[in-house]
């Protein structure tokens, strides 16, 4: 099962020139192994208003279609006082974490917590602050902000954790100041399941495709420059569909999975989102187990929805590229060999062995540096061996 690398481009760091498109990048080094507890990167106590202070640091206003009505309304952005460093957004919505949110403009990303419709944008203020619009919600504002500050994990402070892996290893600290706002997102459990079975030996266009026709499943929030978007729809809606329908969707042998996850999550004491949430409460490996026993739910696939839902800050999805980073330069003295079970638990263990507690944030960052659509963010010297001689080849030098 592959974590599977986007496709799409990222936009160029100048926003007054939104065609230009982005870059692609490099590997790790390894030196002694560092130990760190999830205390030392926690922020000092943070409160909502301050976090969504209504004075505005940006008076940016535009117009989009927002509503089922085709209403138009005037964008007037709130700033989430995170700057580029802990949240830089091209870095962490078109990375292979979640295939929910759409990007609507320049810098600028929409997507759906819960039953909240948000647009989030990176600020042109100086810091490159993160400002949010809300669209829609069924419920209040205070509860839409409240679900925002949740899913974004931003009482983790990734300033701290970066200085700690870079003392550490030499090949993050190459790609720290170039990488900085890499987040690792905190999703519903129900949903992240879901698009990891849809991501299963899959392209990111397919991925896609399948996780817009789940989520037109939920409630319609509204449409955002000719994006639809729902809530993602609930476990007893989505035991209504067969395995017929999502075969003629285009899911393949994954539906046999999807509707066989969707019965089986029903039958769990409490029901299926309460009991998912509670693995948030288990080890990493007792949570590995227990979603291992749902349909189409392998080791790689569990580890990402441990990872981007469940609090399982260590784990560590491992795949071929995962494994040719570990390979590099965690584990020389395997390279060349095969990725197999047992290959997969001592690659799980190379990284929490250097990295502490937070293993699954690195992990992510080097991930990230690996894809080609984040080459531009990266200056030549952290490219790659291969990416260089690449390069050279398509510019018709001699590698």
């Amino acid at each position: 099962m592959k974590r599977q690398r986007p496709t799409a481009k990222i936009p160029a760091m100048k926003p007054q020139n939104p065609s230009k498109t982005p870059p692609t990048p490099k590997p790790i080094e390894t030196k002694k192994s560092i130990s760190i507890s999830s205390s030392s990167f926690k922020k000092s106590k943070r409160n909502l208003t301050a976090i969504f202070s209504t004075s505005l640091k940006s008076s940016t206003k535009e117009t989009l279609i927002t509503s089922r009505e085709n209403q138009t309304r005037t964008l007037k952005w709130e700033t989430l006082n995170l700057g580029k460093s802990e949240l830089f957004l091209p870095l962490t919505f078109p990375t292979g974490q979640t295939f929910r949110w759409k990007q609507t403009g320049h810098f600028q990303y929409t997507g759906v917590v819960k039953n909240h419709l948000f647009s989030l944008r990176q600020l042109d203020d100086g810091n490159g602050d993160v400002g949010f619009f809300l669209h829609r919600t069924t419920t209040d504002e205070v509860d839409a902000r409240a679900a925002l500050v949740d899913f974004l994990n931003v009482d983790i402070s990734l300033g701290d954790m970066w200085k700690a892996f870079s003392a550490s290893d030499s090949r993050f600290a190459d790609l720290a100041p170039h990488l900085g706002g890499a987040r690792v997102l905190r999703q519903d459990p129900v949903e992240c399941l879901i698009q990891f079975l849809c991501s299963s030996n899959n392209n990111i266009g397919r991925i896609t495709r399948m996780v817009d026709f789940i989520s037109s499943l939920g409630n319609c929030l509204g449409t955002v420059e000719g994006f639809e978007f729902h809530e993602f729809p609930s476990l007893e809606r989505l035991s209504l569909v067969s395995e017929e329908e999502l075969r003629e969707a285009g899911f393949g042998y994954r539906a046999k999975y999807i509707v066989g996850t969707a019965k089986a999550l029903q039958s769990k004491p409490g029901g299926g989102a309460e009991w998912l949430a509670s693995l948030r409460e288990l080890d990493l490996h007792e949570t590995i187990e227990a979603l291992s026993t749902l349909p189409g739910v392998g080791p790689k696939v569990a580890a990402c929805i441990a990872l981007f839902s469940l609090d399982q800050h260590h784990a560590i999805p491992v795949d071929t590229h995962v494994w040719q980073i570990a390979t590099r330069y965690l584990i020389p003295e395997l390279a060349g060999t095969r990725l197999t079970p047992k290959h997969f638990t001592r690659v799980a263990e190379a990284f929490v062995s250097k990295f502490g507690k937070y293993a699954g944030w690195a992990q992510t960052l080097l991930f990230i540096a690996e894809l080609p659509s984040q080459r531009a963010f990266l200056p030549s010297h952290c490219w790659t061996a291969k990416e260089i001689r690449s390069a050279k080849s398509k510019s018709g030098e001699d590698p």
